[in-house]
């Protein structure tokens, strides 16, 4: 039995503590924040339980991520399916992203009947479901991408399939060249495919790699849902198992500093004085958050990577408490775009979601939580935030940016600045405090190359990385296949250290834990 810390509570975190304390091991879970999920948490605020992040969530289909997951742990998810997935208002026409793959289709013919080359441009489609599902076929495999070693490339090379083999030449190509080739062409269609793109591959068509984009663009279709509760009780449910299964999570335990010998992390000291020791380390982490707290142990490969690293997208957010009838909305999730001749993000695009109808959990009787996000650069934020005398400007631009989301987000919902009973607004700013992430970022990389994805590696021996920072990064989904990654890779060290085979299978609540102890 080794001794597991894993550092952050959220999704892919805590995917992983479940599923190797239910393989024998000594797990602690160390939270800084007083619930997990991180940026796919709920929180409370005036009778509202808000999604932090994330408020749609997919990956529950069979073979799906979430599905192996809750299998495995005995996990029933409390989620209700969202169909149609959204209403998408482009700046001349508005169409419903249905999850039925023929009422889509015709919903593409009707909506852009005006647009040159429609039939192509449905066969597109068609071939993006397709490849869509030789992805997701391919990804139940559970491949270890991007591969570290040659044992990776061997799991990765044995999940091929013919499906695969064909969809492979869309791995060197974007979705911009691909939709191009198809006659899918203009500002409508383009808007379009970016603006699918930004919400869950981070980058737009230009730039987004074929394979991966296909199944950003395919979600609706393979099915996005609710969560009884909010978001964050993906992540509750999964601490609940890793309680179950003998694990222990402690909450208001920020890791301050990892000790490391020997090229080992063999210990973190959290701000509450507490040391937990440990055989294996697992951070649900951003790499600047791993080298913080690495402090002068930071590997060299490491800090080489986070000084040519772009920073990850931030989020500007209106949470909003909405007196609602039944006459609000008739779809919970609406995307708007502003302006063709805008670039995409900091306020000419935004994304909203209503909680689920009946879910009391979530607001007052007579009223609904609603999110507004829109994408945003943090560094223009925290400019502001450093520069001497900046408050006044700080708090200006907050002010412009939720009058832009609010008007947006009236388009959508006609009438609706005048059911507005709180309005909360957060910046990158307000994320880096929240979640400690750093700068306030979000949503993992841009899915640009396959082949510079990024892998679990921290440079440290028995260190790995989970959450959206490594491959596929975006979603809950993603954070939870590359979590599945990670556990496979430290179930596979271990016995190979102890010469037998472990396997995730039922067992008997552990008795020994890992040292705690609390300093002065």
């Amino acid at each position: 039995m080794a001794r597991i810390l894993v550092i952050g509570a959220g999704v892919g975190g805590a995917t992983a503590a479940a599923l190797l304390a239910k393989a024998g091991h000594a797990v602690t879970v160390l939270e800084a924040h007083v619930y997990p999920g991180g940026s796919a948490g709920t929180f409370y605020h005036k009778g509202y339980r808000f999604d932090a992040g994330a408020t749609l969530a997919g990956g529950f289909h069979p073979g799906g991520p979430h599905d192996v997951v809750g299998r495995a742990l005995g996990i029933h998810w409390p989620i209700h399916p969202a169909e149609p997935a959204w209403q998408v208002h482009l700046p001349d026409r508005t169409l419903t992203r249905w999850g039925d793959s023929q009422r889509w289709q015709e919903e593409l013919a009707r909506v852009f009947a005006d647009q040159p080359n429609v039939r192509r441009a449905l066969r597109f489609f068609r071939e993006v479901e397709d490849i869509s599902d030789a992805v997701w076929d391919f990804a139940s495999r559970k491949p270890a991408w991007p591969p570290a070693g040659l044992r990776d490339l061997l799991t990765t090379g044995l999940a091929l399939r013919p499906a695969t083999l064909a969809a492979l030449p869309h791995a060197f190509e974007t979705v911009g060249g691909w939709a191009e080739r198809c006659g899918v062409t203009g500002p409508a269609w383009r808007t379009f495919l970016d603006a699918q793109l930004l919400i869950s591959a981070q980058t737009t068509a230009a730039y987004a790699n074929a394979l991966f984009g296909a199944a950003a663009i395919d979600l609706p279709r393979k099915g996005v849902n609710h969560v009884a509760g909010g978001i964050g009780s993906i992540a509750e449910q999964l601490v609940d198992a890793v309680r179950r299964f003998g694990g222990d999570v402690l909450f208001r335990q920020q890791v301050t500093r990892l000790e490391v010998q020997d090229g080992r992390v063999v210990a973190a000291h959290t701000n509450k004085g507490l040391r937990v020791a440990c055989d294996v380390c697992i951070a649900n982490l951003t790499p600047w958050n791993l080298a913080q707290v690495l402090g002068d142990n930071t590997p060299a490969r490491l800090a080489r990577e986070l000084r040519a690293r772009p920073a990850q997208w931030g989020a500007f957010v209106v949470h909003a408490g909405v007196e609602a009838g039944d006459d609000l909305t008739p779809v919970d999730h609406h995307q708007v775009i502003g302006d063709y001749d805008q670039p995409l993000g900091e306020g000419n695009s935004v994304f909203l979601s209503f909680n689920m109808p009946g879910d009391r959990t979530r607001a007052p009787a007579g009223h609904r939580t609603l999110t507004i996000s829109t994408h945003t650069r943090a560094a223009a934020w925290w400019a502001l935030r450093h520069k001497p005398g900046g408050q006044a400007e700080y708090e200006a631009r907050v002010a412009e940016y939720t009058e832009r989301l609010l008007a947006l987000a009236e388009r959508a919902v006609p009438g609706l600045r005048s059911r507005l009973r709180l309005v909360l607004p957060g910046t990158p700013v307000t994320y880096q405090f929240y979640t400690r992430r750093h700068l306030g970022g979000v949503g993992g990389f841009p899915m640009t190359s396959l082949f510079t994805a990024r892998g679990p590696w921290t440079g440290l021996r028995n260190a790995w990385l989970v959450g959206d920072s490594i491959f596929p990064g975006q979603s809950t989904a993603g954070v939870t296949m590359g979590a599945l990654r990670v556990v496979d890779e430290v179930l596979h060290r271990l016995a190979t250290r102890n010469r037998r085979f472990i396997s995730i299978v039922p067992h008997q609540a552990a008795e020994r834990r890992p040292e705690a102890s609390e300093a002065g």
